[in-house]
């Protein structure tokens, strides 16, 4: 297992970079869930003041230890799913999936910044290691967050995709049912076997951005 806190000794940039893309990348996912879910109605979240940035608030004392400790993390705010099917039959799976498309939107600002940047800009850049450090920042914005909304949305217990899913499945979330819970052991399985290649995934998508804009 990695010891996340340790490359702060080896490598101090790309650890206060990767902590500062990853705390704000699940409070802004936190955030918009919290902000959409209000727009149907539901102030379980803002009444409990997750409408903010506020790591301490989106994440917890628990996860922010163990993010540095261990190099992961987790976010999550308290919704009332009867008040949004109130509103709308389709309100929880938005309210669920509108964070994995907070990510893919940072995604794409790392992506294109990225790009552009490194092909566009780097030879204008002076000082090259503040360049350096700001191509670093982009690259993780985009890595990381790509990674968080493919992550995000798997169809395994406790993400957003297995909320979303469950929605229009119910019978999913049924303890007693031999098939949900065949299912759930292999999502998780799977989860584990997959994410460090999804991470690995991610990152070569982003070196794609400069040749995008080098073909342009």
């Amino acid at each position: 297992m990695n010891i996340f806190i340790l490359s702060a000794f080896t490598n101090t940039r790309i650890f206060l970079l990767t902590t500062l893309v990853v705390v704000f990348s699940i409070c802004l996912h936190e955030f918009f869930h919290a902000w959409t879910a209000l727009q149907f109605g539901d102030t379980t979240a803002a009444s409990r003041g997750h409408l903010t940035l506020n790591p301490m608030k989106q994440m917890g004392p628990m996860s922010i230890v163990i993010f540095l400790v261990l190099g992961f993390a987790w976010g999550a705010v308290p919704v009332n799913p009867s008040v949004l099917r109130a509103r709308s039959r389709h309100a929880p799976v938005i309210v669920s999936l509108v964070g994995p498309a907070t990510n893919f939107g940072l995604f794409l600002i790392g992506f294109f910044t990225f790009g552009f940047l490194q092909t566009r800009i780097w030879n204008m850049i002076e000082n090259k290691a503040v360049g350096t450090t700001i191509l670093e920042l982009f690259l993780l914005l985009g890595a990381y967050n790509c990674f968080l909304c493919i992550f995000n949305l798997l169809p395994v217990p406790g993400l957003d995709g297995w909320n979303a899913l469950t929605e229009y499945f119910p019978r999913l979330k049924d303890p007693k049912s031999e098939f949900a819970k065949g299912i759930t052991i292999f999502l998780i399985l799977f989860l584990f076997l997959t994410a460090g290649r999804l991470f690995g995934l991610a990152f070569q998508l982003m070196e794609l951005a400069p040749d995008l804009f080098s073909a342009g």
